[in-house]
């Protein structure tokens, strides 16, 4: 992994000229220096370790010792030096001598999550976030229609108006009249408000397989999607276990699952209250999960049941999936699990709601969520 920059630097001397010739520089890993090259690797393994910066130094450290990842003149401690000084970790105010991320770390993680994703997206796919419905916007199309009461003067195709004046009443009598304007046709664009709930119940880690670091790196990258290309969508995230809470979008980089059960119950009635405050009318909820839900809350106390597709916790949760469809809400689930009779309970789930469902591999998931947003986001709900 090591980067050598080797420039043969030759000086020619004679009568005419001193100078220097440089032959052909071919760098090695994109030009990357070397501090870009760990600074990849470390913001790689800060997801695997739940944001905690020493366990992600140490695993590099390892990693350097193994395959020798530094030299003599560039080490880790240069390395560690060099994150300090340019701001992605800090000592801890609270624990001296422990480093913590800064908010500089925490958006680099979530602008490389959608690199990442976004690199592996189809060049159809998203990228056009119009809907097929004309309206106000401020992407201009080439159809033209008649001037209409209340339509704003930098809409008016000029050209096409005076035209209209001239064939409408000559040039000896050139007027132009409200019959006479054309007005360019705008492209509506919708306001979405998204709800993204993310399954951190014990089963996602099961069997070895670590489902939790894919589901984050997504929601991250869908965070940071909405935050600086669509400003005035909406990305509420809340996580479900036993229970459910919602979480800051700064939070993401430290999800971790938890001995929790599946309450997906709790998941989509907190995910309801959330967006019933929201003023938009495109509304829907994205759930990324692994299991079968296994747990309900009845006053102070859980009703569980691990083994199995327990009838009544099945019940409540369609339930809820049909209030949402009444309150036109969609749910997408986007399944990680390859259980038939769990696909068959999502079939079942996403009939009752309307919605959409995948069953998606950890590497396509977020290929699966960023489409269907955007699919989302050119719909117009009346």
């Amino acid at each position: 992994m090591k980067t050598v920059r080797t420039i043969k630097l030759n000086e020619i001397k004679d009568t005419a000229m001193l100078g220097y010739r440089f032959a052909e520089f071919i760098p090695d890993n994109d030009g990357k220096s070397l501090f870009q090259q760990l600074l990849d690797l470390f913001m790689q393994i800060l997801n695997y370790t739940a944001g905690n910066v020493a366990e992600a130094l140490r695993l590099l450290n390892e990693l350097d010792r193994n395959y020798q990842l530094t030299g003599d003149e560039y080490g880790m401690g240069d390395f560690i030096d060099e994150l300090k000084e340019k701001g992605y970790i800090r000592e801890d105010d609270s624990d001296p001598g422990n480093f913590v991320l800064t908010a500089r770390s925490e958006q680099e993680i979530r602008r490389r999550s959608l690199e990442e994703i976004f690199s592996k997206l189809k060049k159809s796919g998203p990228g056009n976030h119009r809907t097929p419905y004309p309206g106000l916007g401020d992407e201009s199309t080439s159809d033209r229609r008649e001037f209409q009461f209340g339509d704003s003067m930098d809409q008016i195709a000029m050209t096409e108006s005076i035209r209209n004046a001239q064939i409408n009443h000559g040039i000896r009598d050139f007027r132009l009249t409200e019959k006479d304007l054309e007005v360019e046709e705008r492209e509506y664009k919708t306001i979405t408000s998204t709800a993204l709930m993310i399954d951190i119940s014990h089963s996602m880690i099961l069997y070895g397989e670590d489902r939790i670091t894919p589901a984050k790196k997504v929601a991250m990258a869908l965070a940071e999607l909405i935050t600086t290309r669509y400003p005035k969508d909406t990305l509420d995230i809340l996580v479900f276990g036993t229970d459910a809470w919602p979480i800051e979008i700064k939070d993401l980089p430290y999800l971790q699952v938890g001995p929790y059960y599946t309450n997906t119950v709790a998941g989509l009635e907190l995910a309801m209250d959330i967006l019933r405050r929201r003023k938009t009318r495109n509304k829907q909820i994205f759930m990324i999960t692994d299991g079968k839900p296994t747990c309900l809350k009845e006053g102070l106390k859980y009703y569980k049941n691990p083994f199995g597709l327990d009838r009544k916790i099945v019940n409540r949760t369609l339930n809820l999936a049909a209030r949402c469809r009444r309150l036109h809400i969609p749910i997408t689930t986007f399944m990680i699990a390859r259980d038939p009779y769990l696909q068959q309970f999502v079939r079942d789930f996403t009939r009752v709601n309307q919605g959409r469902a995948y069953y998606s591999s950890l590497q396509n998931l977020g290929e699966f969520i960023f489409e269907d947003y955007i699919r989302n986001r050119r719909k117009k709900v009346r």
